[in-house]
């Protein structure tokens, strides 16, 4: 045998076989499958498994899930009931081979802790019963504070009670109010055009002729359209109960043709894992169907995440926030306790209880009013007070001006991000929200968008999401009449979102560039930035479009604030808008305007 041969021998018995020893057959059966694959995982005598479904329509109910007490980051903290539950595995591959998975009730589907390789394949994942409340509006009378519904009933849950819609009324949970809602286009499923978020508290419910409700709600601002469907996904304090995806301390993990149709929080969500890839996927209504919602929050979500993170050739329509979110976390300082040794707090309620630093983490110190990293020290040790504080001890002394409110972000966990390919459209909120340092490529994707399409926002205020961008490339995509509801926004939006101590001048992201887009927009607005230091803004074709009138017609296409280093070179527009960049005397002063077609104007 030759060199060479025995080379290509030796790699084949290396990398040719499936990583899961222990492969385990489940065979289609009618009726609740829970409890069964509850026992084929507990009962595994390797901790390389993989688990290969007979192809079907499986369901899951309750009754016999696992129930632990868990924190999921952006959801709500609690008991939950678990059916595939994936504790320290080295290995875990599901093989779903065009299954699909049918839940009932307030279940987190999946949960992976600790697993050194995971790859989920082949499977599509949907609730009999939607946790939602739609219906048509069919009358509005702004004068008495009331709006009619014609609500759907065929495969959804509600009841009229003593004046109020209980839903969805499964295993004894109805949402405390109708909550967050939205009215959605009936043909095309999207958000309305020019649509608020609205949460619905009505003070009264009365049931009229041919199964007509109106409610009475005496501070509503903004009604929904007649002839708009309105869906309500309940209270917020309730509606993120758990996302379909939970992965969290692991690495290597593949999810490939994972369809999810419905979910109880967000699609897929990582917590401190390493190297993810997303492909061939999706999160959508399914073909057919009544729903104007898929899931409840965002289709993918990063928290303090590291390694690679890929999203290629996946559809994103129809869930209740972003396409994708991408973040790491800040803690504040809550209190100096010595030279080498802090308590720190997360902020936000839906974050308590997150991991935000293991021992051997480098972190940076940010202290106000600059809101840009400085020194950076060693995670020593880790003490949990409880869910919302923490004392971190450092391998060297913290910075002598380190001050009670100032924040902490952590550096070793941050991810470079690449989103390639993908449709995200006819959602809530935006397409793309991402804040990691390390390198950003957002490429040949298709996106429309409710608010901004891509929005860049580190923040200190409400969320504590950290951090700004370092280098980032977004290209040839292709954008569809983007930001058509809700506030202003833009097609990329450049937006820190800072608490009262840190300034409000200093620069923040760096090294953005915006290139070779086909643009296609009703309304006006571009580029909105504020605080960046070097912005490429070149080669992109605007094309005016007349699908809505414009929301914000007087706003310019690219409007600078607080920017330093920006270029906008051999842009092309095409259409009626005469407002193109607006700039302040702090941007103007290293900002370079040339070769481009169809506005010139800078004010």
């Amino acid at each position: 045998m030759s060199k060479i041969s025995k080379l290509l021998l030796l790699f084949m018995l290396a990398f040719g076989h499936s990583y899961a020893s222990e492969i385990i057959h489940i065979k289609h059966t009618d009726g609740d499958m829970s409890f069964a694959v509850r026992q084929a995982i507990e009962n595994a005598k390797e901790k390389d498994i993989e688990l290969v479904f007979e192809k079907g329509t499986y369901t899951f109910l309750t009754d016999y899930a696992l129930g632990k007490y868990i924190y999921v980051t952006n959801h709500g903290n609690g008991f939950k009931k678990i059916i595939f539950n994936f504790n320290g595995f080295n290995s875990v591959v599901i093989n779903g081979n065009g299954s699909e998975f049918i839940f009932h009730g307030q279940t987190a589907p999946f949960v992976f802790e600790g697993c050194k390789k995971i790859a989920v394949k082949n499977v599509t994942l949907d609730w009999d019963i939607p946790f939602s409340f739609q219906g048509d509006v069919v009358a509005v009378n702004k004068e008495e504070h009331w709006y009619e519904l014609k609500p759907y009933t065929k495969g959804y849950s509600w009841k009229l009670a003593k004046g109020k819609i209980e839903f969805p009324g499964i295993n004894n949970f109805n949402f405390s109010s109708l909550g967050s809602s939205l009215p959605h286009n009936k043909e095309t499923k999207a958000v309305d055009y020019g649509a608020w978020d609205s949460s619905l508290k009505s003070n009264l419910v009365e049931e009229k002729a041919d199964g007509v409700l109106r409610f009475y709600q005496y501070n509503l601002k903004k009604f929904p359209r007649v002839g708009s469907v309105l869906q309500s996904k309940g209270d917020k304090k309730n509606n993120r109960y758990a996302p379909a995806f939970l992965v969290r301390n692991s690495k290597d993990i593949v999810f490939n043709n994972v369809v999810i149709h419905h979910a109880l929080g967000m699609g897929f969500l990582f917590e401190r894992s390493e190297n993810i890839k997303i492909l061939n996927s999706g999160v959508y209504i399914r073909e057919g169907s009544d729903r104007v919602m898929s899931i409840v929050a965002d289709a993918t979500h990063f928290a303090n995440c590291k390694g690679a993170i890929l999203i290629e050739d996946c559809r994103f329509e129809g869930m209740y926030d972003d396409g994708t979110n991408v973040h790491g976390t800040y803690v504040e300082v809550n209190k100096i306790i010595d030279s080498k040794t802090i308590r720190v707090a997360l902020k936000h309620d839906q974050q308590y209880g997150f991991e935000f630093a293991g021992v051997a983490d480098e972190v940076w110190f940010i202290k106000s009013p600059n809101p840009n990293r400085a020194e950076t020290n060693t995670v020593a040790t880790v003490t949990v007070i409880n869910d919302h504080y923490t004392d971190l001890s450092f391998v060297k002394d913290i910075p002598t001006d380190l001050k009670s409110g100032d924040i902490l972000e952590n550096k070793t966990w941050n991810p470079s991000f690449t989103m390639r390919g993908n449709t995200i459209r006819d959602h809530r909120a935006r397409n793309i929200i991402i804040k990691t340092p390390k390198k950003i490529v957002i490429e040949n994707n298709n996106l429309s968008s409710m608010m901004s399409s891509i929005m860049l926002r580190g923040e200190t205020f409400y969320w504590f999401e950290s951090g700004n961008v370092e280098d980032v490339i977004i290209r040839n995509n292709n954008f569809v009449d983007c930001a058509y509801a809700g506030s202003e926004h833009a097609i990329l939006k450049v937006s820190p979102r800072l608490g009262a101590a840190f300034s409000k001048t200093d620069l923040y992201d760096r090294n953005i560039v915006f290139e070779n887009n086909t643009i296609s927009t009703f309304d006006s607005r571009i580029v909105w930035a504020d605080r960046v230091d070097g912005l490429i803004i070149k080669n992109n074709t605007i094309k005016q479009t007349y699908t809505f009138k414009p929301l914000y017609p007087n706003a310019y296409m690219f409007d600078l604030i607080n920017c330093n280093n920006v270029e906008i070179i051999n842009n092309t527009y095409k259409g009626t808008v005469t407002s193109g960049v607006q700039a302040d005397n702090a941007s103007k002063k290293s900002l370079l305007v040339k070769k481009n077609k169809g506005f010139k104007n800078i004010k």
